[in-house]
C-alpha cells in the first residue's frame, strides 16, 4: 500500500511540533547542564522526552506497534548522540551564544535532528505503512 504525499508531510509536521515541545518547552535545568560529558543522565532524559513525543506521533499515525519500538529506539541514540557531539564541540571550543560558532553549532545540531525526522518518515513510508 502506498502512502500519499501529505500524509507524509503530515506526519513531518508532527514531528516538528514535537521536537518544537521537547526542545524548547520540555527542558529541565538537569538536561541542560553538564552535556559535555558522555554518560550524562539529563541528556538520556532528554532523549526519552523526544521518544514518548515520537511514540505519541507514531500513535497517531497508525504505525505497528514493533516499528514504534525499533524506530525510537534508534531515534532516541541518534538524538543522544547529536546532542552529545554539539555540546563535547561547544565545550571544546568554549563557545557561548555571543559568537557565530555557537550558533553554526546550533544550526549544524538542529539540521541533523530534523534530517533524522525525514529518515524517519522514510521509515515509516517504506515499513509502517
Amino acid at each position: 500500500m502506498s502512502v500519499s504525499i501529505g500524509t507524509v508531510l503530515l506526519l513531518l509536521c508532527a514531528f516538528q511540533i514535537k521536537h518544537m515541545f521537547a526542545d524548547y518547552f520540555l527542558q529541565t535545568p538537569k538536561m541542560l547542564s553538564g552535556r559535555g560529558e558522555y554518560m550524562h543522565m539529563g541528556r538520556a532524559q532528554h532523549a526519552g522526552v523526544h521518544a514518548v513525543g515520537s511514540v505519541i506521533v507514531l500513535l497517531l499515525f497508525g504505525s505497528p506497534f514493533l516499528f514504534i519500538v525499533a524506530i525510537v529506539a534508534l531515534e532516541w541514540l541518534v538524538h543522544f548522540n547529536i546532542d552529545y557531539c554539539k555540546a563535547k564541540y561547544s565545550d571544546v571550543k568554549q563557545l557561548n551564544p555571543t559568537q557565530a560558532s555557537f550558533w553554526r553549532a546550533a544550526g549544524t545540531d538542529q539540521a541533523m535532528h530534523q534530517l533524522t525526522y525525514v529518515a524517519m518518515a522514510w521509515a515509516w513510508s517504506v515499513y509502517a505503512v
